[in-house]
């Protein structure tokens, strides 16, 4: 401690202008113990201090601060006080809000006794009284400054000093005050990047496992040490879906506990069936897995608390942290209340878009042929793959036909997709079945649905393509019709690949539309392909279309085990843009058995 010369004591008309200082300094400091040092050098220049002190305290001291006089810079230091809380010498702490408590005691008389907290650095003073003012920082934390004077002053000078003690009490409230909603803002951005960026992580899949994962990932360690998702299954039974944790060995301990431990199970059941979050901790974990005596157990737990998963009026499950530290890292509660809500929201969702990506995949799979005819002399293969991963159905369609000796086969896209598309899809594809297993050619069957879908007014017009193939000496005649579509390809049995026009107009736009044939011969070896405009109109990063490559993908494919998979995987590699759905369908001849 350093002793030199005592300072002048301040001129009363200096105390204004000192006291704005103080102001301006406490309104930039990020905790009030920041001005200490100008506070007790300002309180030990009051007119007959002797010693300044000051302390802090919740349930208990956090420290006591000294400045006497002679003395540059105050001392600090953490009290001893038995049996805290509640032990003696913890002045009576004002309500926030309700301003400061003075009161002047006599060093010489019984009343010292209830300066227990800060009595022995006045009584070493050569303080004779003391002005105590009392004041609160927040809920549950209260501050106090004391100067000690050598004589009693009169009752005006103790007014004054009072008067000046309660305005730095007032100073140091409304620095604190802003402290702390200063951090509470913090805090609430800090919060609300953190949630905005879980609902960004969270809706970045439509997978449910995936979204199941990215809320545990989210939460360790950003929320808590540990995380658990749990899910109501079917028969009502919580089943966990999504476990992490910091610790490797103790994720994999976590995992077991949370798939079949009957004192968990319970407590979330029970946190479940709330409409808020809880948190456990201290007695309320005893008996369980998490017990500070729990058996097994590689991680501490401090507490753990348990949120509903709530979305659109049901509960969905449960979002579980677990917390190792001390409570002061546990998250508010609307944190977590707010966190559970979005991971709700993001798995229902999930949840609804699988199901009903589910139901799209059926009613897909019923536009669709079971399986192709088994056509002695023949070869056929097909290819299916969604170009667009919305919840809608597309409009390609194909079907091979075998009936009275001959193989009809076609191929057609309606424009546009959903519920509608779907169902002029099932028209045109069951139409077409029918006329051609009653044995109309490739042409007028193409008239007879075109009069179908202008009769029903068609709002979507269809693209079609149809081959027959009639056994001939060597091979097939291949009697072509198409309205509208791409022209299939040919590829010889030495791999030339050339285009087979076939003309004429889109279905359902022109009432009275006719459609003509032309005949191709197939021999050993040789492939019809055929194809929706999904194929061509791939286009890689370069804008690039895929027609550009096909012919070389059906040189390439068309002779293979599976020729149209080969070709459909080729434009699926080639993609970067394009989002239309592909079929593909191919006869390719071979000897007879």
């Amino acid at each position: 401690m350093n002793t030199p010369a005592s300072p002048p004591r301040r001129a009363p008309g200096a105390w204004w202008q000192w006291l704005h200082q103080l102001w301006l300094n406490a309104v930039a400091v990020e905790d009030v113990t920041g001005v200490a040092v100008q506070v007790y050098r300002a309180l030990i220049q009051l007119p007959g201090a002797a010693v300044a002190v000051g302390a802090r305290w919740g349930v208990e001291p956090q420290y006591i601060r000294m400045l006497s006089a002679g003395c540059e810079d105050p001392v600090t230091w953490l009290p001893t006080a038995p049996d805290w809380p509640g032990g003696p010498g913890l002045p009576p702490s004002p309500e926030a809000g309700s301003g400061s408590l003075s009161r002047l005691y006599d060093l010489s008389g019984p009343e010292r006794a209830d300066l227990a907290l800060v009595e022995g650095p006045l009584l070493d003073s050569k303080a004779a009284v003391v002005l105590e003012c009392v004041f609160p920082l927040a809920t549950g934390d209260t501050a106090g400054l004391w100067v000690g004077l050598e004589d009693l002053p009169d009752a005006e000078t103790v007014e004054r000093l009072g008067e000046q003690l309660a305005q730095v009490a007032d100073v140091l409230m409304a620095s604190n005050e802003r402290i702390l909603a200063a951090r509470s803002d913090e805090r609430r951005q800090a919060r609300d990047a953190f949630l905005a960026e879980a609902s960004l992580q969270m809706d970045a899949s439509l997978d449910v496992q995936e979204t199941l994962r990215r809320v545990a990932r989210l939460a360790v360690p950003a929320v808590a040490e540990g995380c658990a998702v749990h899910l109501f299954r079917p028969d009502g039974r919580l089943e966990p879906v999504a476990v992490a944790h910091v610790a490797v060995t103790a994720q994999e301990r976590l995992a077991a506990i949370a798939y079949d431990d009957a004192w968990l199970n319970a407590a979330l059941c029970a946190g479940a069936a709330r409409r808020d979050s809880v948190v456990l901790r201290g007695a309320d974990l005893a008996g369980g897995p998490f017990a500070p005596d729990a058996s097994g157990l590689v991680f501490t737990v401090s507490a753990l608390s348990v949120s509903p998963l709530r979305a659109r009026g049901r509960t969905l499950g449960t979002l579980t942290f677990l917390y190792g530290g001390d409570d002061d890292g546990i998250a508010d509660l609307r944190t977590l209340e707010n966190l559970a809500g979005r991971a709700a929201l993001a798995i229902d969702t999930t949840t609804l878009y699988a199901q009903r990506r589910e139901h799209v995949r059926l009613l897909q799979r019923h536009l669709l042929p079971r399986a192709l005819p088994e056509v002695d002399g023949l070869e056929l293969s097909a290819a299916y793959e969604v170009g667009d991963n919305s919840l809608d159905v597309g409009g390609d369609f194909y079907d091979v036909v075998a009936a009275g000796g001959k193989v009809a086969l076609f191929i057609g896209d309606v424009c546009g997709r959903g519920a509608e598309a779907a169902a002029f899809t099932a028209l045109a594809r069951h139409t077409l079945r029918t006329l051609l297993e009653d044995g109309t050619p490739p042409g007028p069957a193409l008239s007879r649905l075109n009069r179908v879908l202008t009769d029903e007014r068609a709002s979507r017009f269809v693209t079609a393509l149809v081959a027959v193939l009639t056994p001939a000496d060597g091979g097939w005649d291949a009697w072509i019709a198409a309205a509208g579509h791409p022209f299939p390809l040919l590829r010889r049995a030495d791999g030339e690949v050339t285009e087979v026009a076939a003309h004429g107009l889109l279905l359902g736009v022109v009432p009275g539309a006719s459609y003509e044939s032309v005949r191709v011969r197939l021999g050993e070896g040789d492939a019809l392909i055929m194809f929706t405009d999904g194929l061509t109109e791939a286009r890689s990063a370069d804008g690039t279309h895929f027609e550009e490559h096909l012919p070389a993908a059906v040189r390439e494919s068309a002779g293979g085990e599976d020729p149209a998979a080969g070709i459909v995987a080729a434009a699926s590699a080639f993609r970067h843009l394009g989002d239309d759905d592909t079929a593909v369908l191919i006869a390719r001849v071979r000897g007879k058995r």
